[in-house]
């Protein structure tokens, strides 16, 4: 059993409001994503914007190791307070795994500091999603594409800065392409954006997208080193 502590938090609106949604994810995409990540071993808690706090208290955020996030039609419910709150446990250590329409969510784009927008188009086409960094943790165990045969399409020009490192960049039936796995890092936390995934399409089931999520957790999760520490250095032995 890995001890690796994952809150998966979830805006669950589309789930309770939409038909298909619902249909897609009757008990919501966290509960999805919370059974991925407790086969790969991980210790999970789920988390939803309507809970107090939006259940993102400093005390489930102490206990956080990683932090995924997905949000759509409701960011703008965030209250700045818990954004602020959340953005000091990633630059402290918390690993932050930001989904699919989750870019512009309050704390993605105050992280990253731009916009965060992008074009996008849904009419459910393919998606191929490439590895451009096979040495890379996150692609550890997935072939050189994966297919998502049904999904919403995001397209470049993506607003964010460059990433750290680029890990995916996937190619849709319309010929656009768009910068799919990025990888950050802000203070001591490390962030990995993540594209594929929506509330109407089983993209969260496929294996391919479930060992990605598994592996991006693992590569997120604060080290055991020495923390950082700042201000006012002591002062020096005296020489000998």
């Amino acid at each position: 059993m890995d001890d690796t502590r994952v809150t998966v938090w979830n805006e669950f609106r589309h789930e309770r409001e939409d038909e298909a949604s619902e249909e897609c994810y009757p008990d919501g995409i966290h509960a999805v994503l919370a059974e991925a990540f407790e086969e790969r071993g991980f210790a999970v808690e789920t988390a939803t914007l309507d809970e107090p706090e939006h259940g993102l208290t400093e005390e489930v955020l102490d206990e956080t190791d990683v932090l995924t996030w997905w949000g759509h039609t409701a960011h703008d419910e965030v209250e700045d307070e818990v954004v602020e709150r959340v953005q000091q446990r990633v630059l402290d250590g918390m690993g932050l795994i930001v989904l699919h329409s989750g870019h512009f969510s309050k704390i993605f784009k105050r992280l990253m500091g731009t916009s965060c927008d992008l074009k996008w188009r849904e009419v459910g086409e393919r998606e191929r999603l490439w590895v451009v960094e096979s040495g890379h943790s996150i692609a550890d165990g997935i072939e050189e594409q994966v297919v998502v045969p049904n999904a919403e399409m995001y397209g470049e020009r993506f607003d964010v800065p460059a990433p750290d490192e680029l890990v995916f960049v996937s190619w849709f039936e319309g010929g656009e392409v768009f910068r799919s796995g990025c990888c950050y890092r802000r203070g001591s936390g490390r962030i990995f954006y993540f594209r594929p995934g929506h509330e109407t399409y089983p993209i969260y089931r496929q294996p391919e997208i479930r060992r990605i999520l598994g592996n991006a957790v693992e590569w997120a999760a604060a080290g055991s080193g020495a923390r950082p520490e700042f201000g006012r250095a002591p002062e020096p032995p005296e020489k000998r």
